[in-house]
């Protein structure tokens, strides 16, 4: 039977009150779409409003473009793929092996409170499916409890975008919560690398990245977990 991944994209388009637009990090999509397509995995994209996902727009920039993002845009079934993404409501967690949340600031407004998502996220974790995300990504984990009703991040090992890479880009002021401080809060044992270089968290199902360049290895942890 092929492995199915379910990838989750913000619908959230708005940089705070800055008038500047956010979205899902092209990277942070791209490149673990190849490394599971390519490991042979059936992926399903979701969205909390269905339809074409934003695309955070500094994301295309030419600094930003790597071989997997110029592979996504040249890729007629990947297109097809983003611009129909299924809405959450109407996705199943029994229907998928394991869930994958990229990043783009987008989530930080939308994702991290979706119902649906935290509903996702809470039966993907039950089963002891991978649950996994990277960069901004994590902050969906922090309301999703266990089934005792405890934050499932609490006593567990986490990264995510680091206070430090957020003051680097100047989004210190502009982002509703920093999502170091919120996987601290809710009892998480937060680790990060060096700014920018790849960095992972694994604790048992739960799997996470710290930012844009963790995106394969999170992808790879999760390929062996379903392995």
């Amino acid at each position: 039977m092929t492995k199915k991944i379910l990838v989750v994209l913000t619908s959230h388009d708005q940089l705070g009150e800055t008038g500047e637009k956010t979205g899902f990090w092209l990277e942070e999509l791209a490149a673990p779409y190849y490394a599971f397509v390519d490991a042979g995995f059936e992926l399903t994209l979701a969205s909390p409003m269905g339809g074409l996902p934003p695309l955070d727009p500094k994301s295309n920039e030419p600094d930003f473009q790597t071989d997997d993002t110029h592979r996504f845009e040249a890729d007629a079934a990947a297109n097809v793929a983003l611009n129909n993404t299924a809405k959450l409501a109407d996705v199943a967690a029994e229907d998928f092996d394991a869930i994958f949340y990229p990043g783009g600031h987008g989530p930080m407004w939308d994702l991290v409170d979706d119902a649906d998502s935290i509903n996702l996220i809470e039966a993907f974790f039950a089963a002891d499916k991978p649950v996994s995300s990277v960069c901004h990504g994590p902050i969906v984990l922090i309301n999703a409890k266990d089934a005792d009703g405890s934050y499932i991040v609490k006593d567990r090992k986490v990264t995510g975008f680091s206070n430090s890479e957020e003051e680097a880009v100047g989004l210190t002021n502009v982002v509703p919560k920093l999502l170091e401080d919120a996987l601290v809060a809710r009892g998480g044992i937060y680790y990060k690398g060096d700014d920018w270089l790849s960095y992972v968290q694994k604790d048992g199902n739960l799997i996470t990245g710290q930012n844009p360049n963790s995106s394969v290895a999170v992808a790879q942890e999760v390929i062996r977990a379903l392995s």
